[in-house]
């Protein structure tokens, strides 16, 4: 049995009806130049036969001396997990994403390994697409992406490649994966007990040094308070689901006229989008709405669990100016850097779950609702340099699809792939019925940006 690490059995409590707790991907895909019109359908038949499902793919859930774990499904059904569907006509974007925001409305059966595979064909002319969902407590946003891009290549003339389920297994065996399992959990338990233990000295310093800006600074006191607004209510478990992708020369050019970084610029960005938004609501609270901002710490090549420590940072709506948003988050977001810069993975990983205690509670309990430490999640996943390919067929978009909570109806995540940025916005749909809209008011921010800084 393999383990599931304590931030990985968070994603399990977290999950009920209202509150999907799993990850996903649409992509966007052009037809190979030598394929038929029934391309898809044989990519499909193809598809059927890779039975063959490798880690953490074929994993479902377990427990094992009260501590949950993961162990080989031996009767996993593929066609459980791959699906072969067709989009209404006329077959636009806007049913692909209609078909989308459905899929990830519906939670995955606990029974099986937590993972979908969505091949659509009837999208546009000569494209298809493929949306994947796989449980958060399975792999988070960076193994993910990770993952689909073991499936690509950035040769097109590449075949015979495997689904995403049956990639090659890794020949390294992990620490602790072996030996009796009594003894395996008394040891894992010793192991993790030194490791929190051996990170207080450095979390409580860094956590001091926290409490002690906030009391004597406003721009950090919004840290711990953030403003209550639309986006902060309980929500349903229907989910809309939109996406866009804006030019990574565009953002580059504002980065190198502002000084500033790619990630300053697309918080910037969605900053200025929820500023428009909440505005044609008359919903902007008074004080800056504050962000929180996942940062990976992943500095090997595996492709489960998580590995991610958290930046709360103060977007600045209360500026009308654009300019002096963007130069107020890179402030904000280089001064939360700076607290980590001395800090181990293990030690980051604990400041965060400390700085984060009261907003667990809430979203675990409910029962401190005017605690409200952040109102948003903006998370950027790094993607794919250069341009890829899937047996041939082109990949011309890829978007990822997120997680929105009670308390924080709205999730902006978005990669990067050759020279894109790509959006996806994953909301609830009663509480943010026009989702759609944010769209527009990102390409506005990005305009305004331009114009602040002459580019």
């Amino acid at each position: 049995m393999k383990r599931l690490s304590p931030v990985d059995q968070v994603f399990l409590w977290l999950e009920k009806r209202q509150q999907p707790m799993h990850v996903g991907g649409l992509q966007l895909f052009r037809f190979p130049e030598d394929a038929g019109d029934d391309y898809v359908a044989e990519l499909a038949d193809e598809l059927r036969t890779e039975t063959q499902v490798t880690p953490p793919f074929n994993l479902r859930l377990t427990s094992k001396f009260g501590q949950p774990g993961w162990v080989e499904d031996k009767e996993l059904d593929l066609e459980h997990h791959f699906r072969f569907e067709a989009l209404p006509t006329p077959g636009r974007i806007r049913e692909l994403l209609a078909l989308v925001s459905a899929e990830h409305s519906h939670l995955m059966d606990r029974e099986r390994p937590l993972w979908e595979f969505h091949l659509i064909e009837g999208f546009g002319e000569r494209q298809f697409a493929v949306y994947t969902k796989v449980h958060h407590s399975l792999v988070d946003g960076v193994s993910a992406m990770r993952l689909f891009q073991k499936m690509l290549t950035s040769d097109p003339n590449k075949r015979n490649m495997p689904a995403i389920w049956s990639m090659p297994r890794s020949k390294k065996k992990k620490k602790g994966e072996e030996g009796p399992s009594l003894w395996r959990n008394v040891s894992y338990m010793l192991e993790e007990s030194g490791k929190q233990i051996s990170t207080l000295p450095g979390v409580s310093k860094a956590l001091l040094q926290t409490v002690r800006e906030a009391r004597n600074h406003p721009v950090y006191h919004s840290l711990f308070h953030a403003p209550q607004c639309i986006l902060n209510g309980k929500i349903t478990g229907s989910r809309r689901f939109a996406a866009q992708s804006y030019s990574l020369p565009r953002i580059k050019a504002i980065c190198k006229a502002s000084g500033t970084t790619i990630n300053d610029v697309v918080t910037a960005m969605c900053a200025a989008a929820l500023r428009t938004f909440l505005l044609n609501q008359d919903a902007l609270p008074e004080k800056p709405l504050v962000a929180m901002v996942p940062v990976s710490l992943r500095h090997d090549d595996s492709a489960e669990g998580n590995q991610v420590g958290i930046i709360l940072a103060s977007l600045g709506t209360h500026l009308r100016d654009a300019g002096e948003r963007l130069e107020y988050i890179h402030k904000d977001i280089q001064a939360s850097k700076a607290r980590y810069a001395d800090m181990s993975p293990e030690e980051i990983l604990n400041y965060t779950t400390m700085l984060l205690a009261p907003a667990s509670f809430q979203l675990l309990t409910g029962l401190a609702p005017k605690w409200q430490t952040f109102n948003v999640v903006i998370s950027n996943v790094p993607g794919p340099k250069e341009r890829q390919y899937w047996n041939g067929a082109e990949l011309i978009g890829t978007y990822p699809v997120s997680i929105a909570m009670d308390r924080l109806a709205l999730n902006m995540t978005l990669n990067s792939y050759d020279d894109h940025i790509e959006f996806g916005l994953i909301g609830c749909r009663r509480t943010l019925p026009s989702l759609q809209r944010m769209l527009d008011h990102l390409e506005e921010g990005l305009t305004e940006l331009e114009a602040a800084y002459g580019v």
